[in-house]
């Protein structure tokens, strides 16, 4: 093959460009290429000058504008999926889905105090006075304020419940292999029930810590004495118990939890919207009911818009989706009758006691320390 001498040019011939090169006056070789650099980082400068003068005068906000970032927001826990859906068509601010529990939230703010990302929280009740504790939520009293009871809601304004739940057993009955649906938190303790139950876990997440707190108080004991509930899960051990750290509803569904520690609205979705052959038991020695609240963060980056989804989880439409999703709507209004005939009879519901929410969130931290000393 012959290649073009221009590019194969002799040593003597490059030796001699070499000396002509010498001879010439002395220039920089990169300074062209200087200037042209100089020259378009001047005009990206004016770009950029000229991009932020129009972006502040133009109607429509950055994409980054549009959005509001809400620590656990997850999809399968309380329908957050329709909601979500529901605050970007009404408002325009999209919402991006989040599986942080209450316990992991309250961590990430913490941690991100100096430059915070999230700008609206949901939390289990416990939770909430602790992140007022630490300082990294801030009052907001949104719209429909005064429809929220004086007993589920922070007095400034730095936490208010949506909605409630009831603690109980999300039974999938297909998955027992023909043994009977457990009634009470005694019989979850039988041997039959090997490996068939399971709980969110009581040190990170709220609705775990709920449990241990509805049985304790079921079993005689109190929140200044957990002794009851601690003995419970000593004797639960034996079974083998299945403790995920987020919510578990397709584990549920999926018959690899068969019966897990969770609330009324997840059971019935999963018997009235996903057409699942489940139930939801309150267990004959009682449970509790506890409001979920948000929060708006301390130094939210985009405030406004978190402002705006508090607004709507709270309007009409808003708890309208939760009563849909079988939450109990703090505005009581929300659920219809046709609805609240869903639900098991009030007379279950009965056994459900109150619980001073104030210091169930005191005894929170000290709990968790112990049960993870009892479980390990």
């Amino acid at each position: 093959m012959i290649r073009s001498s221009a590019r194969f040019a002799s040593p003597l011939k490059s030796l001699k460009s070499l000396k002509s090169l010498k001879s010439r006056p002395s220039r920089n070789p990169l300074k062209p290429l200087w200037s042209r650099l100089a020259r378009a980082s001047a005009t990206l400068a004016a770009g950029v000058v000229l991009s932020a003068a129009l972006g502040a005068l133009a109607p429509q906000a950055a994409h980054a504008d549009e959005t509001a970032i809400c620590y656990n927001c997850p999809p399968e826990w309380a329908d957050w999926a329709s909601q979500i859906k529901a605050i970007q068509q009404k408002t325009g601010i999209r919402v991006p889905f989040d599986n942080k529990n209450s316990g992991q939230s309250i961590a990430q703010l913490m941690a991100e105090q100096k430059s915070p990302v999230a700008d609206v929280v949901y939390l289990g009740v416990s939770s909430a006075f602790q992140a007022k504790d630490k300082g990294v939520i801030q009052p907001y009293k949104p719209a429909h304020w005064d429809d929220i009871p004086a007993n589920e809601k922070d007095p400034q304004g730095y936490w208010f419940a949506i909605h409630s739940g009831t603690l109980g057993f999300f039974v999938n009955k297909d998955a027992l292999e023909g043994k009977p649906v457990p009634r009470s938190w005694a019989d979850l303790l039988k041997p039959e029930y090997k490996g068939m139950i399971g709980y969110l876990d009581p040190s990170s997440a709220f609705v775990g810590y709920a449990g241990a707190v509805a049985v304790n108080q079921a079993l005689g004991g109190t929140l200044d004495n957990f002794e009851p509930g601690l003995d419970w899960f000593r004797k639960l051990k034996a079974n083998a118990p299945i403790v995920p750290k987020q919510t578990a509803y397709a584990r549920v569904m999926s018959g690899e939890i068969p019966i897990l520690l969770d609330y009324d609205f997840d059971a019935y979705r999963a018997k009235y919207k996903d057409h699942a052959n489940v139930e939801f038991v309150i267990p004959q020695e009682g449970t509790i009911s506890v409001p979920y609240v948000m929060s708006l963060v301390k130094g939210a980056p985009h405030e406004a818009n978190g402002k705006k989804v508090l607004d709507f989880v709270l309007s009409d439409e808003g708890q309208k989706l939760w009563a849909e999703a079988y939450l109990r709507p703090v505005r009581a209004g929300a659920m219809s009758p046709q609805l609240a005939a869903k639900f098991l009879p009030a007379a279950d519901y009965a056994r459900a006691r109150p619980v001073d929410f104030g210091k169930m969130a005191e005894k929170q931290s000290s709990f968790g320390e112990r049960y993870l000393q009892v479980m390990h």
